[in-house]
């Protein structure tokens, strides 16, 4: 079987404005609207595109995070993905372990393409996608704005400072996806029916020997300070004497 792997990861709803926490440990979301990481719902949106086309048979959908990332897994059923897993844990999981369990997966599953976002909104590491390729020792592309997948073979394109850069990678591989890539379609009220009754596997860390993972501890998180007032200048001599005034010019 022709087999996509796509990695999602709940975040906190990119509408919604953050808060942090009193003690600065976090940020709040206890209440907060909670949604798939845009950039990996792109990576599903695609996974299910290639389905579409004829070129897969199955779009497995993967997430690592508390019980409640169910609802975000049941979302990507209703988008389309056959099959979910959810390996279920309330810690804070590293990039490098989330690597692993995807290693593992990946040689119970044997899909021919992993896709994930490039970066989760929360956290903004954009780690694992690479060191997933570096483990399981195939090719990666990153950043990808179009995929074209072929007879064993995938061309990519990636925006890059000097334009676009396209290039070839032997599959299976793994791609991390840009925002560009396309746009996820909207989940219609008979598909969220529908996806109540789509297999979805819980595991949990002990199942990967993971039980115990690497310590991964927030010292403290600040939010960004307010922006101060702007200032008012009557014409550009006072504009330059203002700037000279701070050190800019």
């Amino acid at each position: 079987m022709r087999r996509i792997m796509v990695g999602v990861k709940r975040v906190v709803d990119y509408n919604v404005r953050v808060r942090v926490k009193p003690d600065n440990t976090g940020v709040i979301t206890e209440g907060v609207k909670m949604s798939l990481n845009p950039f990996d719902e792109i990576a599903l949106e695609e996974a299910l595109r290639i389905k579409e086309k004829g070129l897969a048979d199955e779009v497995l959908a993967v997430s690592i995070g508390v019980a409640d990332t169910q609802q975000q897994l049941r979302t990507a059923l209703a988008m389309g993905a056959d099959r979910a897993i959810l390996v279920q844990t309330d810690a804070v999981v590293p990039p490098l372990s989330v690597a692993k369990i995807f290693r593992q997966l990946i040689d119970k599953e044997q899909p021919f393409l992993v896709l994930l976002g490039k970066q989760a909104i929360d956290d903004d590491n954009g780690q694992a996608p690479q060191m997933l390729a570096a483990l399981w020792d195939r090719p990666q592309a990153v950043s990808c704005s179009k995929i074209e997948i072929g007879d064993g073979k995938a061309t990519v394109t990636r925006e890059v400072d000097a334009g676009l850069e396209v290039n070839e990678v032997d599959l299976p591989a793994v791609m991390s996806v840009d925002l560009r890539l396309n746009e996820p379609r909207y989940v219609k009220l008979p598909d969220i029916m529908k996806a109540k009754k789509k297999p979805l596997d819980t595991l949990g860390l002990g199942d990967f020997g993971l039980g115990d993972v690497p310590a991964f501890k927030t010292v403290r998180v600040e939010p960004p300070p307010q922006r101060q007032k702007g200032v008012v200048v009557k014409d550009v001599a006072e504009l330059v004497d203002a700037l000279k005034k701070k050190g800019l010019v």
